[in-house]
């Protein structure tokens, strides 16, 4: 996958290819049904394909070996497409993270992963992304099962970028220098880079293996241990994945998965007196409980990637064709479930109204269906609760006197199926051009002129991401500084790598993940200071 190619410009490839490459050819998913809606057809039935993957990891992941939780308990995870149960998952609780926290410390002080050199380790991680290559079509299956992604989206954009991230960090391993420090002529001054210890993880539904492999990486090649939470929607590829890493020859205890609850694993996991150092990405609401809990217990510092509601700014002097592509594609990938959807979409008064025709046009063309099946481009939401706040918003858009130019409405009666969903003439007071939707729906707002645009685009809580479409390099410049959010993407949206921090402004988070900035969030840095009996006279 090219470093610096856009995840639009890959899913627009994989899309075109769709018809010579699609999963019924290879004979392993069986005819799904014609699922394609363009609104006015009704989303047919799903049937359940014989899909080839068999859910054998539904345990909790401890010390090396995939254990039930303490109590028994187990949990459902449900297939979005129909709403019936997948697989029955063991619950983890705090007696389980107690466990996992303990394999992961003794782990971590006796060895051998902190004490392997870090070209040992480097060679683990590269040993995992060949494998993730080697799974990727079963990766993708449970990624898609689970979740609800577009199969093409999970094997052909996500999987490779994860293997591409994995050999990121594997690279960093043995790169990771501390330095002389030139203090005074009498002493020897270095620093030196150390883990911080035992790393306590939360992921998230929208992006599971993303955020696995965003997450494991900067920690394991710093020779950290983990303990990591699954969100409890989408725990099973997350299990498959940390099978593979131990097949790898990761050693037992360094990485621990137990899947549950929020409110039980995950408070366990964010107050537990033994982590040192707590990652978490999800919803600012939650974020916040998370950093108190870590607070009151022994202060470990805490990285937070949370929510956005990111500003998409289409200028005056815009192709119009384009921008109103991207700014689809900024805000519908994934479901809209994404942190960093461009969900507010700015358009300047000059070009609004046709802007605005063409985003109902697009959205109207948005193939939405079963997301095995090839060339569709948005599967259902993850689950009821989320399906039914995102219905919720868009009755409050109307009835806040937004202009719903199409959508709206569910897909047919089964599954999690909305349509996509475009309103024009939004407001800022709306709580659509104010809250985090998380699904298919683009408020469209008109402004006058840049200063303007920066000040209502920067008068949120929240600072993530924007976009900014313009053909004039002063007009880019001016508004990338002004805007306080932690990724600008000009002329392009969704551009990632696994060289390119991401992290976000106020309450869209702290701290950095991706790139050298990340590694910080797993060392900590040691001054050593010894005096020289000869020191060298200059």
């Amino acid at each position: 996958m090219a470093a610096s190619m856009s995840i639009s410009s890959l899913l627009s490839r994989s899309l075109a290819a769709a018809a010579s490459s699609t999963l019924r050819s290879k004979g392993r998913i069986s005819e799904v049904g014609r699922v394609v809606s363009r609104y006015g057809t009704t989303c047919a039935s799903v049937e359940n394909p014989n899909i080839p993957v068999k859910v054998n990891h539904t345990q909790l992941l401890i010390n090396g070996n995939f254990v039930d939780s303490a109590s028994g308990k187990t949990f459902p995870t449900y297939d979005p497409r129909t709403g019936d149960v997948i697989a029955y998952v063991a619950e983890g609780d705090t007696e389980d993270i107690n466990r996992a926290v303990s394999a992961a410390r003794k782990a971590f002080d006796e060895g051998p992963w902190p004490k392997m050199t870090a070209y040992e380790r480097s060679m683990v991680l590269f040993r995992f992304a060949d494998l993730i290559d080697k799974h990727t079509e079963e990766l993708a299956i449970l990624e898609t099962w689970d979740n609800g992604k577009t199969y093409e989206q999970a094997a052909k954009i996500e999987l490779p970028m994860i293997s591409r991230l994995i050999r990121y960090y594997a690279g960093w391993a043995d790169k990771i220098h501390g330095l002389t420090v030139p203090a005074d002529s009498s002493h020897h001054v270095q620093t030196i880079h150390e883990p911080i210890g035992v790393a306590g993880q939360i992921i998230p539904w929208n992006f599971p293996l993303l955020m696995f492999a965003w997450k494991i990486g900067p920690a394991l090649a710093c020779g950290n241990t983990i303990v990591l939470k699954t969100a409890e929607q989408t725990p099973l590829s997350a299990l498959y994945a940390a099978k593979l890493i131990h097949e790898a020859g990761l050693p037992p205890g360094v990485l621990n998965v137990v899947s549950g609850f929020g409110p039980t694993a995950g408070a366990a996991l964010a107050s537990h007196m033994e982590v040192d150092k707590l990652a978490f990405t999800g919803s600012t609401q939650t974020g916040k409980i998370v950093l108190e809990l870590a607070a009151k217990s022994n202060l470990k510092p805490v990285t937070l990637e949370l929510g956005g509601k990111s500003p998409f700014i289409v200028c005056k002097d815009a192709d119009v064709d384009e921008a109103a592509e991207l700014a689809h594609f900024a805000l519908f990938f994934n479901q809209g479930q994404c942190c960093c959807a461009g969900s507010r979409t700015y358009v300047h008064e000059s070009v609004y109204d046709e802007f605005v025709e063409k985003a109902k046009a697009r959205a109207l063309n948005r193939t939405v269906g079963d997301p095995f099946k090839a060339g569709i481009e948005q599967g259902p939401q993850i689950d009821s609760e989320q399906f039914e706040k995102i219905l919720r918003y868009i009755r409050s858009g109307i009835e806040s006197g937004a202009t719903l130019e199409t959508g709206g409405e569910r897909i047919g009666s089964k599954g999690y199926y909305i349509q996509p969903t475009v309103f024009s003439n939004v407001k800022e007071d709306m709580l659509i051009a104010q809250d985090e939707i998380f699904g298919p729906v683009q408020s469209i707002l008109k402004f006058k002129d840049i200063k303007e645009v920066i000040r209502r685009a920067n008068s949120t809580s929240y600072g993530l991401a924007a976009g900014v479409f313009t053909k004039d390099i002063d007009t880019a410049n001016t508004v990338t500084r002004a805007l306080k959010v932690g990724t600008v993407w000009i002329n392009c949206y969704d551009v990632f790598d696994a060289a390119i921090p991401f992290g976000g402004y106020k309450m869209s988070g702290q701290g950095r993940e991706k790139g050298i900035q990340s590694l910080s969030n797993y060392l900590q840095v040691k001054a050593v200071v010894t005096p020289l009996k000869n020191p060298a006279w200059m």
